[in-house]
């Protein structure tokens, strides 16, 4: 199953990501992080991400750490 790995301390919610993924399943969280910022979050509950990596190639901070293809 694909999916990706956001670190919520290093998301400077800039929000591109978001605009990027085409499924939609990146979200603005409910916390705040440590830079007073409400980070983003992947919420993929049908299982639909494609491991397509764009929303980490569009992140200026590198915050999506990680992406599986599955």
């Amino acid at each position: 199953m694909s999916h990706i790995v956001i670190d919520d301390k290093q998301c400077k919610a800039c929000y591109l990501c978001i605009d990027e993924c085409p499924k939609k399943l990146i979200k603005v969280s409910d916390k705040v992080n440590n830079l007073g910022a409400r980070p983003v979050e992947f919420y993929d509950p049908n299982g639909e991400c494609l491991g397509c990596a764009m929303c980490a190639t569009r992140c200026p901070d590198l915050a999506i750490r990680e992406v599986y293809r599955g």
